[in-house]
């Protein structure tokens, strides 16, 4: 048995992977900020395998810690962290307002740093693996994006560090990094057709099912993904 925790998992990304993972025959934990949309995912997965909705919010220490417990509870034990949930507000420096620059920064990195505090010991004891979801912009910056390019430029180093602190014992970890993908990201609307070019989530989904068969000695520390075609 695995387990495996996604983080903003009720859309987008998060639920690709999740059922991905529930396909790969993993126990599934994905968090929303609101039990509604966490149960609401859990109803269209609960076909594919053994899934439990938890309300908790990444900018809440105290909330991912007790998503960890109620996980632990349920099935003793935690292999896989997703660290997946993000958002991101575009503009010139000179228009970026203050309350954008915080929700950034405390939900794509400080959120990200509360999740891996919250199951390392965990993750530790089953030699698992550690997933964030970072972006290539994590290494390409653009005009309009001083916080979300922060924040995703932090996402990486970070989680590079990380991925040297724990490799001693035996734990994975891994920053991915997607370039446009279809999701809800930025109050954008999926569109079948108008977003066809773009990375979709289920192949999100196939890369982690792929990257957690990789064999123990190998170690994926770094994935950029992007679409084969660019738009237009």
């Amino acid at each position: 048995m695995k387990v495996a925790l996604i983080t903003g998992g009720s859309k987008g990304i998060g639920l690709g992977v999740a059922e991905a993972l529930l396909k790969d025959g993993y126990k599934v934990a994905i968090t929303s900020r609101t039990i509604d949309a966490a149960n609401q995912a859990a109803a269209g997965l609960v076909a594919h395998g053994d899934v439990l909705a938890i309300e908790a919010d990444v900018k809440d220490f105290k909330s991912q810690q007790e998503a960890v417990d109620l996980i632990i509870q349920k099935w003793g034990q935690l292999d896989v962290l997703i660290a997946n949930a993000g958002v991101g507000h575009f503009a010139p420096i000179d228009e970026l307002d203050i309350n954008s620059w915080n929700e950034i920064i405390d939900t794509n990195l400080t959120g990200v740093f509360y999740s891996i505090k919250a199951t390392v010991e965990e993750i530790k004891k089953t030699k698992g693996h550690i997933f964030t979801i970072s972006s290539l912009a994590g290494t390409n910056f653009f005009a309009g994006g001083s916080a979300y390019n922060a924040s995703k430029f932090g996402l990486t180093g970070f989680t590079q560090a990380v991925m040297l602190d724990l490799r001693k014992y035996g734990v994975k970890v891994s920053t991915i990094m997607p370039g446009s993908v279809s999701s809800h990201f930025n109050d954008h609307n999926p569109d079948a057709e108008a977003d066809a070019w773009k990375i979709q989530p289920e192949d999100m989904g196939k890369l982690l099912v792929d990257l957690l068969a990789m064999p123990a000695r190998t170690l994926p520390s770094k994935v950029e993904i992007r679409p084969t075609t660019p738009k237009g």
